[in-house]
């Protein structure tokens, strides 16, 4: 211990739990440190906790951390010895990656031009594990010196092992895609200078690597409105070839299409949308996740599904990469010959598919704290506050005797949250307000009251991005919207939400919404109001959303209001 600095803020545990003291001189250091190779799993007021495991310990070993830089973290930050054999452990499962590789078949030793691949293991132990897995058995063939297997199959193989235990380092080829002549313009349209900020560029590079096996893949996380969307745009300039960009919704195509005129050398007709509005294809072609899983009937086939085969695309890139939908990881495992880029503020996904998608879109190559882009002017500083407030007393008995998922709406829909969201509304005058829900007849009532515009996923697209170009110039100071907030929303001059529900405990939408109002603004920071009814199950789901800012180094704080009920 470091008596003139103060303890040290990290406590390593045998079971690979990091306890973090907020409190402690040195740890937002050490938060940024362990992030690379360990997971948030608890934020309370005080310690935070955290867990390695073989997906955060792989994803280090893709970005060319070793077991020694892990030790060397850990003993820097920990305040007690670190316990004897746990980096032991940390070199076993990092040593799994690599021990398995996909390479290109000779072409004396292949069937056809490129349509196999051979997957070798570095240890005669690791191939008989793998012959002697029956789910493998109807992609692999033995062959000398390991298993080949089709083109199309790599995905699936991928997924698969990585399921048994064992990322597969790919370094077959990629194929190069019709050639786009294209740069990034040192002038937007409007006459504004752009650069490439120091991040962007190295996150860009950190997906291509040197060209060479195993690079050309990856997923690249920054904050919402740091310019994730510049970064792809990076990538493409420097590949020079035609892209299929998919995306969360409408407004997020068109704000892609707009940002390629405004920053780079395309011309309109060299890209095209593909949504439920219009199905052209160009050079560049901007499709959303929804019409891509859509299907005349639940059994059927998805008729949207050859766009991915209908151009010689080069590069694919998945924006919003932790919103991909599970029917479209079937049609990725199948594209891996193509270069392929994941962009997210998070990869932590509901449904715990984090391993599909280290496997099908590839690892995390580059990851910046939100705070050090905020300690950088990159993105606004935030003051995020949770506001408590009691249920009416005409609604504790039929919460008490409600079941859990009705007992959690009559928490979100506490009619209390109108009152208090229209006083954060009157006390913020100077600020572009986003009022944010789940339940449509919760927000309608905030919108009458407000006297706001309303958007919600039924919203028609031209209404919708009317009334977002409003916002934009000012000319409308309060917006409430839906969950459509969560997506792709780039609307720069908001400095404020007040998010009246959520979606249960989604730490994902947490992150998506408080980066709403993440772009900088002169002179202001951004406040980021959550309203939740006390002693209800609210607090526990509220909690969970918070997980992952807690992980980026914000703090809520706390406050108690009473409001007074409606007679």
């Amino acid at each position: 211990m470091d008596h003139d600095r103060g303890p040290k803020p990290l406590i390593v545990q045998s079971d690979k739990t990091l306890l973090l003291d907020v409190h402690a001189p040195e740890a937002e250091e050490a938060r940024a440190a362990i992030l690379p190779f360990a997971e948030l799993e608890k934020s309370p007021e005080h310690i935070h906790t955290y867990r390695i495991t073989p997906l955060s310990l792989w994803n280090a070993a893709s970005a060319g951390f070793c077991p020694q830089d892990l030790d060397r973290t850990l003993n820097r930050f920990s305040r007690y010895e670190v316990p004897p054999g746990i980096s032991g452990g940390f070199a076993d499962t990092m040593s799994r990656y690599g021990k398995i590789r996909l390479r290109a078949l000779d072409p004396a030793e292949t069937s056809g031009p490129g349509e196999e691949l051979l997957l070798t293991a570095a240890e005669e132990p690791v191939e008989r594990e793998i012959a002697a897995a029956r789910v493998l058995d109807e992609y692999l063939t033995r062959t000398k010196g390991g298993f080949r297997l089709k083109l199309t199959d790599r995905g699936t193989v991928k997924q698969e092992l990585i399921k048994l235990g064992w990322p597969v380092q790919d370094e077959a080829p990629l194929r190069e895609g019709e050639p786009l002549e294209m740069h990034l313009r040192e002038q937007t349209l409007s006459g504004r200078p752009f650069a490439l900020r120091d991040y962007q560029a190295e996150a860009a590079r950190s997906v291509l690597g040197r060209g060479g096996p195993g690079t050309g893949f990856g997923v690249v996380v920054l904050p919402c409105g740091s310019g994730k969307t510049v970064v792809g745009m990076a990538v493409m300039g420097i590949l020079k070839t035609s892209t299929l960009i998919l995306s969360a919704n409408v407004a997020a195509v068109h704000q892609w299409i707009d940002e390629l005129l405004d920053k780079t050398s395309l011309d309109r007709d060299q890209i095209a949308e593909y949504s439920g509005d219009s199905k052209s294809v160009a050079p560049v072609t901007i499709a959303t996740y929804q019409i891509l899983t859509w299907r005349p009937g639940r059994g059927g086939e998805f008729p949207h599904f050859s766009l991915f085969r209908r151009y010689p695309w080069g590069l694919i890139i998945y924006d919003e990469v932790h919103l991909l939908p599970a029917p479209v990881f079937r049609v990725t495992a199948e594209l891996q010959a193509v270069r392929r880029l994941g962009l997210t503020a998070t990869l932590v996904r509901e449904d715990e598919a984090e391993d599909a998608v280290f496997s099908l879109v590839g690892p995390k190559r580059y990851d910046v704290p939100w705070k050090d882009l905020e300690r950088k002017g990159w993105i606004a500083e935030a003051v995020c506050v949770e506001i408590r407030l009691d249920l009416p007393d005409s609604l504790k008995v039929p919460y008490a005797v409600a079941g859990k998922r009705e007992k959690y709406r009559i928490a979100a829909e506490n009619p209390l949250k109108e009152e208090a969201a229209l006083e954060l509304v009157a006390n913020h005058r100077e600020d572009r307000i986003l009022v944010i829900g789940q339940y449509i007849s919760q927000l309608e009532a905030l919108a009458r009251r407000l006297k706001a515009p309303l958007v919600t996923g039924k919203t028609p697209n031209p209404e919708r991005e009317a009334v977002y170009g409003a916002f934009k110039r000012g000319e409308i100071p309060v917006m409430v919207v839906s969950k459509v907030a969560n997506f792709a929303l780039d609307l720069p001059d908001a400095s404020m939400a007040v998010q009246v529900s959520g979606s249960f405990g989604s730490r994902q939408e947490e992150a998506q919404r408080l980066g709403r109002i993440l772009r900088p603004k002169k002179n202001r920071n951004s406040c980021f109001y959550t309203i939740v009814s006390r002693s209800t199950v609210e607090e526990d789901f509220a909690a969970n959303r918070q997980k992952f800012l807690a992980e980026q180094g914000y703090r809520y704080s706390l406050q108690h209001w009473r409001q007074a009920e409606e007679s």
